[in-house]
């Protein structure tokens, strides 16, 4: 079974020391809006509580943009990511897309 890499948002990692800076690795996900989804996250917004729809595109969106810069860290001779930045915007005309963007530094660490 593979080892995960290491994935943080912190600038360096506790009990290792980074040995070398290979540069910038990033990954993207983006999801079109769904009507029927809206519909229900819409009810749910109108009665108050969380929008488990939303939540759960979010979610994936993230795990998906995380996998893409990981393989890309990996094809860089990475053993981690450092820095990671996470960001959420809505794109495309009136906003109907969702884009999930990661970035981070890839190193070796020792």
């Amino acid at each position: 079974m593979e080892e995960s890499m290491l994935i943080t948002t912190t600038e360096n990692v506790r009990g290792y020391e980074i040995a070398e800076y290979l540069g910038i690795c990033s990954g993207q996900a983006i999801y079109g809006a769904n009507v029927f989804r809206d519909l229900l996250a819409g009810v749910t917004d109108f009665i108050g509580g969380r929008s488990g729809a939303y939540e759960t595109v979010l979610r994936d969106g993230l795990e998906s943009a995380l996998k893409d810069m990981e393989e890309q860290a990996q094809e860089m001779g990475a053993s981690a990511v450092v820095g990671v930045s996470i960001d959420y915007e809505s794109i495309g005309k009136e906003s109907t897309m969702l884009l999930v963007a990661v970035t981070g530094t890839a190193v070796q660490l020792r």
